[in-house]
């Protein structure tokens, strides 16, 4: 069973910037696309950014290209964030993809998230 824990959620101004890791239990991230969604209150679960296990394609959602940076080595994945915005208040989640290509959807493992909240 594979692990995943998020972590470097917390409370920022607009305009500020925080940074996102994900550790997996186990073996290295080698074997796994990895992608970040996250959920805002009452909404559904969207796709922030994917990075393929050799980390040479990422996909970003257009309302984070361009702040938004992915990043992993062989133990961690990473999100940092830029320029955030209240409306990129939400639980961020890491999840992991036994899929080679780069994908929205069908991840096979999810961290439990963290909270990231921008204020205005």
């Amino acid at each position: 069973q594979v692990q995943l824990v998020e972590s470097g959620g917390g409370l920022v101004q607009a305009g500020g910037s925080l940074r996102l890791s994900c550790a997996k239990s186990g073996r290295t991230f080698g074997t796994y696309t990895m992608g970040w969604f996250r959920q805002a209150p009452g909404k559904e679960r969207e796709f922030v950014g994917a990075i393929t296990r050799s980390g040479g394609n990422i996909d970003y959602a257009d309302s984070v290209k361009g702040r938004f940076t992915i990043s992993r080595d062989s133990y961690m994945v990473y999100l940092q964030m830029n320029s955030l915005k209240p409306e990129d208040t939400a639980v961020y989640y890491c999840a992991a993809s036994r899929r080679i290509d780069l994908s929205r959807s069908g991840y096979d493992y999810w961290g439990q998230g963290t909270q990231v909240t921008v204020s205005s």
